[in-house]
């Protein structure tokens, strides 16, 4: 197992895409490839940004799952930065802690960065404090605001 940096193993980049857009985007059927394509594209496009970095876990050249950071994350709370986000672990890798493996090292990535606290938000209950997630407040849409100190 080891962890990566998306932009020294691009040739992931289109699977990742994909799994996200598969987990996450509205209409999925859409637009589909055009939608993939620019999600490509805006990854590319803010590879050397500091509020931005996004993870893989791969074993032996099989991707296991990727978490990022992003600047923002959606239309609430656009004044805080930056964002935990995309914590992905494939369905058949699930159950076997690669979830912690991928929270430590984007949390890591973080601090190195100079970020003293990164934010998230979820639907999941009692998931992310286990990772040190302190709950703030209710957001719209049943989710809730968190935040991991990193001092």
């Amino acid at each position: 197992m080891k962890i990566y940096n998306i932009k020294e193993k691009l040739e992931y980049l289109d699977e990742v895409a994909r799994l996200e857009y598969n987990e996450w985007a509205d209409n999925k059927d859409i637009d589909k490839e055009n939608r993939i394509s620019r999600k490509i594209d805006k990854i590319k496009n803010n590879l050397d940004r500091n509020d931005f970095c996004k993870l893989i876990l791969l074993d032996n050249d099989k991707l296991i799952g990727f978490i990022s950071i992003f600047p923002t994350d959606g239309d609430e709370e656009i004044h805080l930065t930056p964002w935990y986000a995309t914590m992905y672990v494939k369905q058949e890798y699930r159950g076997n802690n690669y979830s912690k493996i991928l929270n430590d090292a984007i949390l890591k990535e973080a601090k190195n960065r100079g970020f003293k606290e990164i934010y998230l938000k979820t639907t999941l209950n009692n998931y992310y404090e286990k990772f040190g997630a302190v709950y703030i407040k209710d957001l719209h849409n049943n989710e809730k605001l968190y935040k991991i100190d990193l001092i």
